[in-house]
């Protein structure tokens, strides 16, 4: 199925673009880390002109859906709905988390990416995804909000090199560098609306997609589950 999607994502540092037309990716990005609202909305006429389209000829609006800064998935999930109301286009969220993930095997061939965003608060945003033979990403750990420590406690040695992404890496070197399995040092920062559009592409053809009044942000904040934590389900 040939879908036209657009993506944009303003949850990390990084604002992003994206519009898939017939394979082909048109794409916007400029890390302003305080700049979102001024740097979006052109970011999306810019593809839209590049690619000949409207936004009335799209099939779906797609967006970063969170973990990531407060302020940034808010602006994100707010501009999406603006234009997919507008368009009258149903909306598909995808994890930012999720997302760099894909972003590391767009850039690296990595299958196996353990992500970690600085989530401030001494915290990380954390998941772990494997890729799957049709492209799509299964979580191996459920995404949370959780100090890096706690991370590295809770972890287990495996036969598997797991490609990290994320600022949380760096910012929480000390800590995350002691985990018990395998890490590779990945290139991958920040989430990006690139390999959103291609997430999203996965839902639409499945027909996960949601209406504007549906569409919605993770935050993680609120979620304090660890499935390997003793006595927390």
């Amino acid at each position: 199925m040939s879908a036209k999607i657009l993506a944009l994502d303003t949850a990390t540092e990084n604002c992003s673009v994206a519009l898939l037309v017939n394979d082909l990716v048109y794409v916007r990005r400029e890390v302003a880390p305080r700049d979102h609202t001024k740097k979006i909305l052109p970011m999306v006429d810019e593809v839209l002109k590049e690619a000949g389209l409207s936004l009335n000829e799209l099939d779906a609006l797609a967006f970063g859906r969170g973990p990531g800064s407060f302020t940034g998935v808010r602006i994100g999930i707010g501009i999406a709905q603006g234009l997919a109301f507008g368009a009258e286009l149903p909306m598909i969220g995808i994890s930012t988390l999720q997302a760099m993930a894909q972003g590391s095997y767009r850039n690296m061939g990595a299958t196996h990416v353990a992500c970690a965003i600085d989530a401030r608060m001494s915290e990380v945003y954390w998941g772990r995804f494997m890729r799957q033979e049709d492209g799509t990403w299964a979580s191996v750990d459920d995404e949370a909000v959780i100090p890096p420590a706690v991370v590295a406690d809770n972890s287990q040695t495996d036969d598997i090199s797991w490609v990290t992404a994320g600022t949380g890496w760096d910012a929480y070197k000390e800590s995350l560098d002691t985990v018990q399995f395998d890490i590779v040092t990945g290139n991958i920062l920040y989430p990006d609306a690139e390999d959103i559009v291609v997430l999203a592409k996965f839902e639409f053809e499945k027909g996960n997609v949601e209406t504007v009044e549906e569409a919605s942000p993770v935050y993680l904040r609120d979620k304090v589950a660890w499935k390997k934590l003793p006595g927390r389900e």
